[in-house]
């Protein structure tokens, strides 16, 4: 089924691990604040709904997504950090902006999620527009920032 007709926060929850101890850094965009507000919310909220305690959950603002990256580094090198969760929206526009700043971010996170050997999710929506964002930021295809949360504490539960 496409995208166009799904809510995609739809997830299993099954087998979840406890979270309750675990230590939540979520580091979001000030760029497009209605839409990474919006995603925060979901977020913040399928944590406490799936377990975290709030005085677990940090969150940081930083000036845009491509500053997601350092951010997130700020956060995970702390050891008390479990998780890091990024949340931004970059819209395609007229440019090819979008293009840099989503690769930068992209990589940017996986290096410090490599780095500091700990989940740093992406959560960063890259819509064609902004009613595209809305949708995706608690709008008719759920939020995105529910499926960063409920990304976060599955990988915490991976046990190798």
């Amino acid at each position: 089924m496409s995208s166009a007709h799904k809510n995609l926060s739809d997830f299993r929850t099954e087998n979840l691990p406890d979270v309750s101890a675990k230590r939540f850094a979520i580091v979001v965009a000030e760029w497009n604040e209605e839409v990474t507000g919006a995603l925060l919310d979901g977020a913040y909220n399928t944590l406490l709904q799936y377990g975290a305690k709030a005085v677990n959950v940090t969150v940081q603002w930083v000036p845009g997504s491509y500053e997601l990256s350092l951010g997130a580094q700020l956060a995970a090198q702390k050891s008390e950090v479990d998780a890091v969760i990024c949340l931004g929206c970059v819209i395609q526009g007229e440019t090819k902006h979008n293009d840099y700043i989503n690769h930068a971010v992209a990589q940017g996170l996986t290096n410090v999620s490599l780095k500091y050997n700990k989940p740093v999710i992406f959560g960063v929506l890259t819509p064609n527009d902004q009613q595209q964002a809305l949708d995706r930021a608690g709008g008719k295809h759920g939020n995105k920032g529910d499926e960063a949360a409920m990304t976060a504490i599955k990988m915490l539960g991976i046990n190798f």
